[in-house]
């Protein structure tokens, strides 16, 4: 398949164009690895002392994760350049659990569903007729409209923006739309080096605009987090276990293997690799397997569920670099962040809407990622009629979450997702419709 590719898949880049790559996967993961144990120690209350913790160990288990993704140990790791985090479509569940029964149950139920997606992958080749490339270009498009949404709230200041009334200010889509047009300009200019270090140019000039302008808030260090040190220690908070929890989390396991294979089929098609054949079902498979028994070490290392992350396949398009070993780099820093908060921190200081501009075009990336799956396949009738069906009960969802507010809760907590709903209606509406095309 032909690409524009400057390193594939199985290339080895040299060591300075691979940590150039790395550390941009770096700078588009970091906030989002870090959000869901923030969001979740928030809404459980914990102190600063396990937050930091939790945090640290997210970063960690996202190394180890990533490592043995791109490195692949027979069947399990689909080979690619598929960096793993903290999947934010566990964070509902997990927070309902956490208020029944604390840490504890938390990473006991989520060790004990995580088989759930291991066992789905070893049958994925007897469901290719069910989850077909049709079915994940619109997961993969259904994932990346979703994305942009937080890329915009980011470009505008981000949630604490919103509740202090500085949401959308000049200063903040100013620095947004600096760091945009900067990676835009970088991306299309000839030299491989400028194309492939655009994102860290237009995160630098945006950063620099946003000191000027005085959004770095150094408040927001914390003294105590700087000096520390963290040592993985496994079970550290012990294990706990009910039935009802395991079923909230066994069907988030369920909508993460079809995320999972709507980015590892994005992440073949950008990478130049073919989205059907033996091959590409061995990816996906093995894919996914790494998928739940990565999520099942991190519940072992205090960490919650991990997922393959969506938006560094836009990076991966963005810069040109297809190659699995800048995955090795990319775990080396995330697990030395995970020991060394220091280092984290500094990342953390990094103001939303720099972040923003960058990452509104890498989620539109994924969007239009989706669009060429779709394209790749005839569109007639019935593959309209999914389209239309899967897409307006998606983007329903998403754009309209209160019309789930009379369902019960773990109803609510599951499809308020529009990626899950509208994934789940792809796969079931490419079942049960049946159109006779006609001559």
């Amino acid at each position: 398949m032909k690409t524009d590719l400057i390193y594939g898949v199985e290339d080895r880049p040299p060591f300075k164009d691979a940590f150039f790559a790395a550390l941009q996967h770096l700078l588009a993961i970091f906030v989002a690895i870090i959000t869901p144990p923030l969001i979740i120690a928030g809404a459980l209350k914990l102190d600063v002392e396990k937050t930091g913790f939790l945090v640290s160990m997210a970063l960690f288990a996202s190394g180890i994760s990533t490592f043995i993704q791109c490195r692949r140990f027979g069947a399990l790791g689909s080979g690619l350049l598929c960096i793993q985090g903290t999947s934010f479509s566990f964070i509902g569940p997990i927070i309902a659990t956490g208020l029944v029964g604390g840490l504890p149950l938390i990473f006991g139920v989520c060790m004990a569903a995580a088989p759930i997606e291991m066992i789905v992958s070893r049958t994925f080749k007897y469901l290719r007729n069910i989850i077909t490339p049709l079915v994940s270009g619109i997961v993969v498009l259904l994932i990346g409209l979703s994305l942009i949404k937080v890329g915009v709230v980011s470009c505008g200041g981000g949630y604490a923006a919103m509740e202090n009334g500085t949401f959308a200010t000049w200063e903040n889509l100013t620095i947004s739309g600096v760091v945009l047009l900067s990676v835009l300009f970088f991306n299309r200019c000839k030299s491989k080096y400028l194309r492939m270090s655009s994102i860290i140019l237009g995160l630098c000039l945006g950063y620099g605009l946003a000191f000027a302008l005085g959004k770095v808030d150094m408040s927001g260090l914390d003294t105590g987090l700087l000096m520390s040190f963290n040592v993985p220690m496994p079970f550290k908070y012990g294990l706990d276990f009910n039935i009802s929890s395991f079923i909230a989390i066994g069907l988030v396991y369920l909508i993460t293997a079809i995320e999972a294979t709507g980015d590892i089929t994005a992440n073949s098609m950008i990478s130049g690799l073919p989205i059907e054949g033996d091959q590409y079902v061995k990816r996906v498979s093995g894919g996914v397997l790494a998928d739940g028994f990565n999520s099942f070490v991190s519940g072992m290392f205090n960490a919650f569920p991990n997922s393959i992350f969506a938006q560094n396949n836009g990076i991966i398009q963005l810069t040109g670099v297809a190659s699995r070993y800048v995955g090795y780099y990319i775990a080396a820093m995330l697990v030395l962040l995970g020991l060394f908060p220091i280092v984290g921190a500094v990342f953390s200081l990094m103001p939303g809407p720099v972040l923003g501009g960058a990452t509104l075009l890498m989620f539109g990336t994924v969007a239009a990622a989706g669009i060429r799956i779709i394209s790749s396949q005839q569109i007639g009738r019935k593959e309209t009629l999914v389209l239309a069906v899967s897409l307006s009960l998606g983007l329903g969802v998403e754009l309209m979450p209160d019309v789930l507010q009379q369902a019960p809760e773990g109803i609510r907590s599951i499809f308020s997702s529009g990626i899950t709903t509208g994934g789940l209606t792809a796969i079931i509406a490419n079942i049960v419709i049946r159109v006779k095309e006609e001559s």
